[in-house]
């Protein structure tokens, strides 16, 4: 079922003093017709500027007396309930209609369906594909263009159009119309919607014995569950066949997220998460100075002393060194790669300036290679990260020490941390991956914005 839905407003974003909905029309569609329809003005209680009265033909005096959103917003829900969400650009259309039941207290969630992505899938080549102009190109005639009613009824009579050419051929199988569930996925769809909120955190899919089957994280749950039923690909499909139940932490930090993310999947193994499964290192790559020139070295990651990175094989150890060996031009003499005292093949053709040949200073070739230790390298050795919490009345927290990630938790706002000790207290987990290094690393390079706090 569809809720084919167009509004029209008096500003171009919503507000409480301007840019409120003035217009509606909701139309119901089976798949096959229309089989229902609502239709009202509202009253938005603030001014209709000339500019909108001009486009919608809408003015102050029509609405004065039209019933405000809080006065219809029952029979919105009612039209809107278990369908398909459609409208010409259905962004603008759903965040206005969920901004107003967010003012009324209420949050607001419906599958949407975009008839302007969904054309473009369909009937590619098109000029312009405003509603206006595709509507005329495919002799779809609109009545009381720019009135909710007129574009809806427009917008239904395209939906026809497109429904149709998807059953027509196969071409269009990754439409999203094609990827309407099968009644049990789409129950469970429901089920775990309304119960993930649409904050930061960690989300468990389980099957029906309750056992872990995929581990994500997000910085809104509810919408990343929702890229899980749209997935078309096989694998994605069979999750969901295998899908009973979610369960969720709320992290308020997207930091906390990803650690959390990774360290839960090291000690579950979902069956269905193919990235950060590998608990073993048995690889880093080592950064030392000898003879005034900053060098790496892949060493097995139990004898490392300088570890930059750690990796679970030697072939991804090699893969990143000779991606900083290509990106900075460094020599593979310097890198460990071959033979010392030679002359490097990097430098026969012309990918290294010659440092094994004496062609160039170690200055120069230092302040290249220096750009990758600094990238790797943390701010400081002994520091507390602080980020976002779960409530107003906390904040979480990072500890690295001795440059090496230590464990994560959450503050309360008020409380000041003597010692190390106290601070431990409040962890809430100090299980070391070497990975959880390069994810706080990443992050930092990300956010240049950070609190922090270095210890002595």
């Amino acid at each position: 079922m569809f809720a084919i839905v167009d509004i029209e407003t008096c500003g171009g974003k919503f507000a409480y003093q301007h840019g409120r909905i003035i217009d509606i029309c909701i139309i119901v569609h089976d798949g096959l017709q229309v089989v229902d329809k609502f239709s009202t003005l509202i009253n938005p209680d603030c001014h209709i500027g000339s500019f909108y009265t001009k486009l919608s033909g809408i003015t102050n005096e029509m609405v004065k007396d039209a019933p405000r959103f809080h006065e219809i917003a029952k029979e919105i829900l009612h039209y809107t309930e278990g369908k398909i969400f459609v409208a010409h650009n259905s962004a603008f259309d759903y965040n206005f209609i969920k901004a107003e039941f967010a003012s009324l207290g209420y949050n607001f969630r419906r599958d949407t369906l975009c008839t302007v992505r969904l054309s473009r899938k369909l009937i590619p080549g098109k000029r312009s594909y405003s509603l206006g102009n595709l509507c005329e190109s495919l002799g779809i005639v609109i009545h009381d263009r720019h009135r909710a009613e007129g574009d809806a009824v427009a917008t239904a009579k395209l939906l026809d159009i497109l429904l149709q050419l998807k059953t027509q051929s196969p071409t269009y199988k990754s439409a999203k119309v094609e990827q309407i569930m099968t009644s049990r996925v789409d129950n469970i769809k429901r089920y775990i919607l309304n119960k993930l909120p649409e904050s930061c955190g960690v989300y468990y899919f389980l099957d029906k014995d309750q056992n872990i089957i995929y581990i994500g994280k997000s910085k809104n749950m509810y919408q990343r569950a929702i890229s899980h039923f749209n997935n078309d690909q096989k694998k994605a499909k069979e999750m969901l066949q295998n899908l009973y139940n979610v369960d969720f932490v709320e992290t308020g930090s997207e930091l906390l997220a990803l650690l959390k993310e990774s360290e839960e999947i090291k000690k579950h193994k979902p069956r269905f998460n193919h990235m950060r499964k590998a608990d073993q290192f048995s690889h880093s790559i080592d950064c030392i100075e000898e003879d005034g020139v900053i060098q790496f070295r892949i060493v097995p990651y139990e004898t490392s002393t300088a570890c930059l990175l750690a990796f679970t094989s030697y072939a991804s150890a090699r893969e990143r060194l000779e991606m900083w060996i290509d990106e900075k031009q460094l020599c593979l003499q310097y890198c460990g790669l071959t033979d010392a005292g030679s002359v490097c093949f990097n430098h026969q053709i012309k990918k290294c300036h010659g440092i094994c040949a004496g062609l160039e200073e170690a200055e120069d070739y230092n302040r290249r290679a220096e750009q990758i230790r600094h990238e790797m390298a943390y701010p400081n050795h002994h520091f507390i990260l602080f980020d976002r919490g779960r409530t107003h009345e906390e904040e979480a927290f990072i500890y690295i020490r001795n440059g090496k990630f230590a464990g994560y938790g959450y503050l309360p706002h008020d409380i000041q941390i003597s010692d190390i000790a106290e601070l431990q207290s409040y962890m809430e987990s100090k299980t070391y991956y070497p990975d959880a290094d390069l994810l706080v690393k990443v992050w930092l390079r990300q956010n240049e914005k950070v609190k922090l706090k270095v210890l002595d």
